[in-house]
């Protein structure tokens, strides 16, 4: 066993039934779980891979300058973040149904008010109250995977989060089509109805494994537990015990740059690519393959991250994001419109398994008994990439150009990949790491 303990690798199959046991609890298959999950997690999408196709016809409608709007996205980001954690402590204690029942009443309502509003500031509270109810599902849906799949923490939350990613996939086509300010507030409403139901029938469907649901807790004190999941071998860390390591604020620090780094691409690939002079048909093939890439991402490198060791994967996925990223500003100087959009693919298909390592590295390093709300205090990082997306990176074009702020973007994708060398289990964790550490 490896001393980063972060993966159970590919030959360590584990004593415990886990599907099993799930299956005499629920009565069906623990998969129906992440089924429920990923469905809600594709309803919520627009909220953050749809913004770049609206703006416009919000701005137009509200005959408003397009940069005033520019600090939706964040404040969407700093919404959809810190709601996590008073959401996750609920969640890890209480279940995760009455959450989703508030969640959808605001992100299907927050998407059914953007169409009657008439001033920005309506806007702004609409949009936020829709990025609360996003968070909610996001951190009810990614740790429905670590709290049912602590085997297979990768892939599961892969899924998910890939579905938050690809579910927007149908919606930016149809967005596109219907940018218009005659057309747009019916497809808003359109939206939000689905939002509404989908996350209703999600209420109905999840629910949390209960306490010890794999009797661990009976099984002798000096069994070997060698062949279980990193997050049932180690101990389990409070949030406040969590926060007192230095492993976690160096994960904290990657979440912030790497959030930043694929944020910048989600917020601006369509203005990006009008600003390097590319016809329309690039932007929208851009703005459509973003998330697929995004989305189908987060399964493969989830996977390979729950058979190689975690940190690993994540620093090769990291320093090619970067690099992908440097190669977008390539494209746009060679005018090759194709290679932008693979550029484009490209540079998200290794940022964005992000949602996907860090937390169930929190589950390796910190165990899943308190991973809801552990995981909600590192998503609030991305609070710091999502100013750095909207707010950071719209002083930085107008200094600067937009060439040396996706440089930037590029640049902080590779450092966080490289951080992720030093990496290793927090002392006292059970798995393995240095004593001295």
């Amino acid at each position: 066993m490896s001393d980063d303990a972060s993966s159970d690798g590919p030959d360590s199959p584990s004593e415990v039934d886990y599907d099993g046991r799930a299956r005499e609890i629920l009565g069906f298959s623990r998969w129906w779980q992440i089924v429920a999950a990923a469905g809600m997690m594709a309803a919520v999408s627009p909220y953050q891979y749809v913004w770049s196709s609206i703006e416009g016809p919000l701005a137009e409608s509200l005959d408003i300058a397009l940069p005033a709007l520019g600090a939706v996205f964040s404040f969407y980001v700093v919404f959809q973040s810190l709601s996590q954690f008073p959401a996750g402590w609920w969640r890890d204690r209480r279940g995760p149904r009455l959450l989703m029942f508030l969640a959808a009443l605001l992100a299907g309502g927050g998407y059914v008010g953007l169409a009657y509003a008439d001033s920005i500031w309506q806007l702004y509270v609409l949009y936020s109250l829709g990025a609360v109810g996003v968070g909610i599902v996001y951190t009810v849906a990614v740790n429905t995977a670590v709290k049912w799949f602590p085997d297979r923490t990768g892939l599961t939350t892969g899924i998910g989060t890939m579905a938050f990613a690809g579910g927007s996939a149908l919606v930016v086509p149809y967005v596109r089509a219907n940018a218009t300010v005659a057309s747009y507030a019916d497809v808003l409403r359109n939206v939000g109805i689905v939002i509404l139901l989908v996350l209703l029938l999600g209420a109905v469907l999840l629910r949390d494994p209960p306490s010890n649901w794999l009797g661990l807790e009976d099984d002798d004190d000096n069994a070997d537990r060698s062949n279980l999941a990193a997050s049932l071998r180690g101990r389990s860390y409070t949030t406040r015990e969590m926060l007192k390591t230095w492993q976690f604020w160096l994960l904290y620090a990657m979440f912030i740059a790497t959030a930043g780094a694929d944020l910048l691409v989600i917020a601006n690939v369509v203005r990006f690519a009008e600003h390097l002079g590319f016809a329309a048909v690039v932007a929208t093939a851009a703005a459509t393959l973003l998330p697929i890439a995004a989305g189908v991402s987060r399964m493969i490198l989830g996977e390979a991250s729950d058979r190689f060791e975690r940190k690993h994967v994540m620093v090769v996925s990291f320093v090619l994001a970067g690099l992908f990223r440097l190669g977008l500003i390539a494209a746009g100087s060679a005018d090759a419109g194709i290679v932008f959009v693979a550029m484009v693919m490209g540079a998200m298909f290794f940022s964005s398994p992000l949602y996907v390592y860090f937390p169930a590295m929190i589950a390796d390093y910190y165990g899943s008994e308190y991973s809801s709300s552990n995981y909600a205090v590192i998503y609030t990082a991305k609070v710091g990439g999502g100013v750095f997306a909207g707010t950071v990176a719209g002083f930085l074009v107008a200094s600067f150009g937009w060439i040396p702020t996706f440089t930037l973007g590029g640049a902080l994708a590779i450092a966080a990949g490289l951080a992720a060398l030093v990496l290793r289990p927090p002392s006292g964790s059970g798995l393995n790491a240095d004593p001295t550490e």
